[in-house]
């Protein structure tokens, strides 16, 4: 087979005609096809088609590339929309040497640029195998990139894929500095991209070849776990002695205060003790110096969707437990059962069980069901594995979500979800729903009429009809009074909120403002970018308008005693620190929204004997910051240390992994003997 993009470019330099090619891929999830890429390579020319939709939203993306003879762009346009539907309109030329761009976060040019990479900010996954076929030709497979930073290429194994005169040989390589993660490539043997491997559900994959997704699929976890192991093997600290964790004072979470400096000691993963500072040691001891610093109990993010790739960044951030709010019910459980087993570092997770309706627009995730009575067995099929609750989403008919909560309630599940597509909060709440998941979901039902679909981007864009909503119509109040009396908890996600109704394209988002400089130049780039269309004339102040109101809102439950759970669906990490913050906004101190991060989430899951706050005979889960996060919880992400299961992190060693400076040091640890055991082994008595 021979390169269909270096030829044309080639045929096209020597002035030869060739006939126009189009390469065909599929977006896959393992329940259906969501998507299609299609590059027609004409020439030198190449032009790309690109859409996806799964959960009634996605990216659509028109290009057009010129590539030199080396397979460059020297020529890149991209138009089109962005997930949550924000304009693209990006730029790039090279002309005599000299690159100029534009895209969401500005215009920029760079002398003597002549075969200079440069990466698409709204590239399609087309791309990847422009940078991929770039780096294969490099000797030392690193480029310098536009607007800045590097990329560079891992050459893997090869595999057959296809059958019959399908059959075929390709490669994997591995593109790192795009981001916060690797990405997994397969090309043919002439250089075309083959396939995407994204790490366990979406797989971009060549039309003919679906047979081989399940198997791809697995290689993309597999090719995770090899990662994430080795990552585990060089970071995580497991030691054989007692471990003494000098001068540091304790946030208790139920007193929202910090003790006097003591000492925390650990035994394998038990606190065995808070001893005076002055205590005498037993022996040999693995001491931590924490220099006056604060001991904060492991937090909870509440609203996850995790992945292998956020498990140990949400350590890093002080997050030991994880609440997962829908997933591959399959990738999940094998992803617990590798954290468990101690061969990846990650959070405790608690999984809701997923269940979406069956329609154009439904998410591809959990348990689709068709009927009530799928409804109901789906309710059983997750008690019997021992979910505590589920999840009722967008596509469930909402006639069904009165059985399935009795099901659930006899069977000792809470209810929480999105409300269904057709109907509305107080309808949800009378059919016996626990807890409702996104402000969005419980407003959305002011401001829409009966026969609005929510299941498309209208669950986000008629968000800014809340900028003309009166708060004290009669509307609001039955909805408000219903949430109070019933005993509903709410998590509103308001970092979500934050990013959809307030990010502009070209500025430091405000939620990000306080640790963006620290992130890889990818993803500081990505971050200053609008999520929403707010190209209509009033559309961006009726954005931040609503999210004025939403603040509002919230801020009345909490005043009336809503309990309100902390949450982002952003992946938590540094994001769960905002979603803090967010929490003071609509009035808790810092203090009390520590204790709702801690103790009150182990007691709302029904974990607080053995996790929440740091006390003798719990389980080891904490971290260590230098200052007082009760005075600010920006503190939060100077996180020095971080114990998660009596086994020893320092996020100054994790967040390099992900092209993240850090944001403190370790602190100094004296460890007797130089004894430390690798996880997995048994320590020695």
């Amino acid at each position: 087979m021979r390169s269909t993009l270096l030829f044309a470019a080639l045929a096209a330099a020597l002035g030869t005609a060739e006939a126009a090619e189009t390469q065909r891929y599929v977006v896959l999830t393992p329940e259906a096809t969501i998507g299609h890429l299609h590059a027609t390579v004409d020439g030198d020319t190449v032009s790309v088609d690109y859409d996806v939709k799964d959960n009634g939203r996605g990216p659509t993306m028109k290009e057009t590339l010129r590539l030199s003879e080396a397979g460059l762009p020297v020529e890149w346009s991209i138009t089109g929309a962005t997930t949550f539907g924000s304009k693209v309109d990006e730029r790039f030329a090279v002309a005599d040497g000299k690159a100029t761009w534009k895209d969401a976060v500005g215009t920029g040019e760079a002398a003597n640029a002549t075969g200079a990479l440069y990466i698409g900010q709204s590239g399609t996954p087309w791309a990847l195998g422009v940078y991929a076929r770039a780096l294969m030709a490099d000797a030392d497979g690193r480029i310098a990139t536009l607007p800045g930073g590097e990329l560079r290429l891992e050459k893997g194994d090869t595999l057959e894929v296809g059958s019959g005169d399908d059959k075929q040989t390709v490669q994997r390589v591995t593109l790192s500095g795009l981001d916060l993660d690797p990405t997994n490539l397969l090309v043919e043997a002439d250089g075309d991209l083959f396939a995407v491997l994204s790490g366990g559900r979406n797989l971009v994959l060549r039309e003919g070849y679906e047979a081989d997704a399940e198997r791809l699929r697995q290689l993309a976890i597999e090719l995770g776990e090899q990662r994430f192991i080795a990552m585990q093997a060089e970071v995580a600290h497991r030691y054989e002695h007692p471990v003494r964790i000098r001068n540091v004072r304790v946030f208790d979470p139920k007193t929202g205060t910090r003790s006097e400096p003591v000492s925390v000691v650990v035994y394998r993963n038990r606190i065995s003790g808070i001893q005076p500072l002055d205590a005498t040691g037993t022996g040999p001891e693995v001491v931590v110096e924490g220099e006056g610093g604060t001991l904060v109990p492991g937090m909870y993010e509440m609203h996850g969707h995790i992945g292998q790739n956020r498990t140990v960044l949400n350590l890093a951030a002080g997050i030991t437990s994880v609440r997962d709010m829908g997933n591959d019910n399959d990738v999940l459980d094998r992803l617990i059962q590798s954290i468990e087993s101690g061969k990846l570092a990650g959070p405790r997770i608690t999984r809701a069980g997923f269940i979406e309706g069956r329609s154009p627009f439904n998410s591809n995730n959990g348990y689709l069901v068709s009927s009530q009575a799928q409804a109901l067995e789906a309710v059983r099929w997750y008690a019997a594995r021992g979910f505590p609750q589920i999840k009722l989403y967008n596509s469930m008919n909402p006639a069904w979500s009165a059985a399935a909560a009795a099901e659930a309630h006899r069977l000792g599940l809470r209810v929480s979800g999105h409300i269904p597509a057709f109907t509305n909060a107080d309808a949800m709440i009378e059919a016996g729903y626990d807890e409702l998941t996104h402000i969005n979901q419980v407003m959305l039902g002011w401001v829409l009429t009966p026969e609005e679909d929510t299941r498309t981007l209208l669950r986000l864009t008629a968000l800014k009809r809340l900028d003309q909503l009166d708060l004290a119509s009669p509307r609001v109040r039955k909805t408000m009074d219903a949430i109070v009396e019933n005993k509903v908890a709410v998590e509103p996600t308001l970092a979500i909120h934050e990013n959809l109704l307030l990010n502009q394209d070209g500025q430091v988002p405000s939620g990000q403002a306080e640790w963006i400089a620290n992130l890889p130049i990818g993803a500081q780039r990505n971050a200053k970018r609008a999520w929403s269309d707010m190209s209509a004339p009033g559309d961006r102040e009726a954005y931040a308008g609503a999210y004025r109101k939403i603040i509002e809102g919230v801020r009345e439950m909490h005043e009336r005693g809503v309990f309100l759970i902390p949450g982002t669906d952003l992946g938590g990490g540094l994001a769960f620190h905002r979603e803090l913050q967010l929490f003071q906004a609509v009035g808790f101190t810092p203090a009390q929204a520590l204790r709702r991060a801690t103790i009150d989430m182990a007691e709302y899951l029904g974990e607080d004997q053995q996790l929440g706050s740091i006390e003798r005979g719990k389980l080891a889960d904490f971290f260590l910051v230098p200052g007082d996060p009760t005075e600010s919880l920006s503190e939060l992400k100077n996180a020095r240390m971080v114990m998660k299961d009596g086994v020893v992190y320092f996020p100054s060693e994790l967040y390099p992994r992900f092209g993240i400076q850090p944001f403190s040091t370790a602190p100094a640890v004296q460890v007797p003997q130089a004894v430390e055991t690798p996880i997995g082994a048994t320590p020695s008595r």
